[in-house]
């Protein structure tokens, strides 16, 4: 390449604290208009602000999950700068002297270094008129808490930058400290980006992408203004450092403003609220209640259970589907311990059973379930299958008592109703054939009613078979294993 792309992120999160960073107002999303405000957050004069102890903490909490080293003391300190839903004409933040230090997240096998992660409050949020003549502030998100997360620029590419900004939004939900929606604005990355030639010690002029909401936006608006600015330096142009927007169906960035420097903000320590200082003891009983990350579940995932790396990484997207299918796991270990004829402890008719049923059971969910909850439009949380049932549905599939077409059906009917498997499968009349003989009459029915086509199969005509094969299906109305169906055919047909 003639020049390398250099990117960095900046990604602000709310956090889901029940009150906002610095006074007792519900941290909402959905109220009404300027109802959830008071005098600290509309800065009326007079008020003061008073430190949300659980935002540190789970900012402190982010900061373990991303290998931070944390401060052993910070403080706040003023961001002053005009805008209309800024009320004080201030922001209160904790950048210069952050809470979270380094750290870094590691995508696709490389370690993505992170400057610092720091803490303060949001603005409120304009709503403009459809002519664009006037503009209405609402001040409900005005002090919310808000975390920045703050890249080295260690990121080479748009796909590299959503994959960074998917982890990390895994991470924060696993958490549960952030839900982290970018559609409704819970959060809203930044890109820095620069070209540079691939001898050159120092980086390009750096222009910043602000505002994007959506994974998607992140990947594209990379993608873009590297086609961009390696055009103009192709023409001899100069790059300038610039704030660009994002236009997502012209899919091309556009200039909004000159880049503001740091020193423009005249930050000073915020005098209304004390330096916080922590013992190496709180940190630690903190680290304690780290759960489990993605990264640490994904590899459980395949080397406990066996899932592919691939639906490992399907599997535990969501947490709500990662307890799924943990709970159908344990039904699946409780109903092979009942199995007449097991031979061994519970262990080791795990072990014997495990890569299938396994198998059977990725299979059926990143395909089969996946495809009807995509088709639904619903949240996992909202499944009417229990975790007891789709354990039971694996069970019958396991043991050929429904072939694939049966279990299919089946599985649509639990997914509308939530039924019973065992119980479908006896009202519907989808219980598999296995009587061979009764299987054997109609396949010499099918061979003497197809002379013709059993003789072409006889003189090398071979493909005929999935011919019979579809007859026998249709005869059983689906009810035969193909491959038992296969077997019979073969030997017959000789």
């Amino acid at each position: 390449m003639k020049y390398l792309p250099t990117i960095g992120l900046e990604i602000h999160f709310h956090l889901k604290t029940a009150a906002k960073m610095f006074c007792g107002c519900p941290n909402v999303d959905l109220a009404a208009p300027n109802t959830a405000i008071c005098p600290v957050c509309t800065a009326q004069p007079g008020a003061l602000p008073v430190i949300n102890r659980q935002a540190v903490e789970w900012t402190a909490l982010c900061g373990l999950a991303l290998n931070c080293e944390l401060a052993q003391s910070f403080n706040f300190e003023r961001k002053n700068y005009f805008y209309p839903d800024l009320p004080k004409g201030y922001q209160i933040t904790s950048t210069a002297n952050p809470p979270c230090l380094g750290g870094y997240l590691e995508i696709n096998g490389r370690q993505i270094r992170l400057n610092h992660i720091h803490l303060e409050e949001d603005t409120g949020s304009l709503k403009h008129s459809p002519d664009g003549k006037s503009s209405l502030v609402d001040l409900n998100r005005s002090g919310a808490p808000l975390v920045e997360l703050v890249t080295e620029p260690d990121l080479t590419s748009g796909a590299e930058a959503k994959a960074f900004c998917q982890e990390l939004q895994l991470i924060l939900r696993t958490l549960k400290i952030a839900d982290a929606d970018m559609e409704k604005g819970q959060m809203r990355c930044e890109v820095n980006i620069s070209l540079k030639t691939p001898k050159a010690k120092k980086l390009g002029v750096k222009v910043e992408i602000k505002n994007l909401n959506s994974f998607r936006a992140v990947e594209r608006s990379i993608d873009s203004e590297i086609v961009r600015q390696t055009k103009a330096l192709a023409e001899g142009e100069k790059i300038i450092q610039e704030t660009r927007g994002w236009d997502e169906k012209a899919g091309t960035t556009f200039s909004q403003r000159l880049k503001e420097e740091s020193h423009d903000y005249r930050y000073f320590p915020e005098p209304d609220l004390p330096p916080l200082t922590f013992d190496q003891s709180y940190y630690e009983k903190l680290r304690a209640e780290l759960p489990e990350l993605p990264k640490q579940k994904r590899a459980r995932f395949a080397s406990e259970y066996g899932f592919s790396p691939e639906d490992a990484r399907l599997l535990t997207a969501d947490q709500t589907l990662a307890s799924f299918v943990e709970e159908t796991i344990s039904e699946l270990r409780e109903w092979l311990s009942t199995v007449e004829g097991a031979e061994g402890t519970a262990e080791e008719i795990w072990e014997k059973s495990q890569k299938k049923l396994m198998r059977l059971l990725g299979g059926w969910l990143t395909s089969e379930l996946f495809k009807l909850i995509n088709q639904s439009n619903i949240a996992v949380a909202d499944l009417k299958i229990t975790p007891e049932n789709f354990a039971e549905f694996i069970t019958l599939v396991y043991q050929n008592k429904v072939n694939s077409t049966a279990a299919q059906k089946i599985l649509k009917i639990m997914f509308e109703r939530g039924s019973d498997p065992s119980q479908i499968m006896t009202e519907e009349d989808l219980s598999q054939m296995d009587n061979e003989v009764a299987i054997g009459e109609i396949v010499n029915q099918i061979i003497k009613n197809n002379p013709e086509q059993v003789t072409a199969y006889q003189n090398g005509k071979v493909t005929l078979l999935q011919y019979f094969i579809g007859l026998v299906m249709r005869e059983t109305k689906g009810k035969v294993n193909p491959e038992t169906a296969k077997k019979l055919l073969e030997e017959k047909l000789r």
